[in-house]
């Protein structure tokens, strides 16, 4: 289901067209279908997909056989090492997109326990991978390909923790079947956070350059008008952020997902990059324009 009525699917893959946002075409165009399970992963970047929009949306599907929800390590909010049982971000957390996941998955559980959907919830932390929609590995791979020094932010002690998109894909096919998933959130991911440093320097190991860092004072950063969120871009897109990270363990106990390690990962990324992917032209005057400065 989704809001592009003329996009061309594969063969076999029935189109449902509607707004998830929109309770009443979700429902008309789930009217009189059911379904083995449900992959909730749509979230709307410009308007937000709030926790009614998404309880509106699982109980259009009626009697799902399991209903497998992609929330993420914002819906803690702050803070480092969470485990699943912690809170999540409260309703009047500042930031929405936080917001939106954590009470997406209280109205969810809420939904397991009063009327026992079989819900699953996703953790995530920064995705990575193939095909990323977003300018992040590719960001550094093509300035350390052209020679270029990173911009650091701060110390570059800053932690981040990923997961290989393979790893989420292979997690949420567990969610499917294993025994004990029914009503359980997972956090998915990576066994350790790194810093910063250790990232670009993981970076440069998968391309085979050794990576010459130039630490900027974010507060310069944000004088000049960096942008972590977009352009202008100095550390990739969203990778400058306060850090969240989660102690994994559960889905591997139980979904019995072994998490691919970092540079292995990192590894078959710029290969399919170097391969398959399109190289942007990087203006770097903002770059050099910081780095002049230090």
């Amino acid at each position: 289901m989704h809001r592009n009525a003329a996009r061309a699917l594969p063969d076999g893959v029935e189109g449902l067209v509607a707004d998830r946002n929109d309770g009443e075409a979700v429902a008309q165009a789930l009217s009189g279908r059911r379904f083995d399970a449900v992959f909730d992963i749509v979230y709307d970047w410009e308007r937000g997909t709030s926790g009614a929009q998404v309880e509106s949306t699982a109980l259009a599907c009626g009697g799902v056989g399991r209903y497998v929800f992609m929330s993420s390590v914002a819906a803690y909010g702050s803070g480092l090492d969470r485990e699943e049982g912690l809170p999540l971000a409260s309703d009047d957390f500042p930031d929405a997109y936080c917001r939106n996941k954590a009470m997406s998955e209280r109205a969810l559980f809420r939904l397991h326990r009063d009327r026992g959907l079989p819900v699953v919830t996703l953790r995530p932390p920064y995705v990575y991978g193939p095909e990323n929609p977003f300018y992040r590995e590719a960001f550094f791979w093509d300035r350390l390909r052209d020679g270029r020094a990173i911009v650091l932010p701060g110390s570059g002690e800053r932690l981040m923790q990923f997961v290989y998109v393979h790893d989420l894909v292979r997690g949420c096919m567990a969610a499917l079947d294993a025994p004990g998933a029914a009503g359980e959130a997972f956090n998915i991911g990576g066994e350790r956070a790194v810093t910063q440093a250790e990232l670009v320097e993981a970076l440069g190991r998968s391309a085979g350059v050794k990576p010459r860092l130039v630490h900027v004072e974010r507060t310069l950063i944000e004088a000049a008008g960096g942008n972590p969120m977009g352009d202008p871009m100095y550390f990739g897109v969203y990778f400058d952020l306060p850090p969240i990270t989660e102690v994994m363990g559960k889905a591997e106990r139980i979904l019995g997902l072994v998490p691919t390690p970092f540079d292995e990962g990192l590894r078959e990324t710029y290969e399919w990059y170097m391969e398959h992917g399109t190289r942007r032209e990087p203006d770097y005057t903002f770059e050099d324009a910081l780095m002049s400065r230090m």
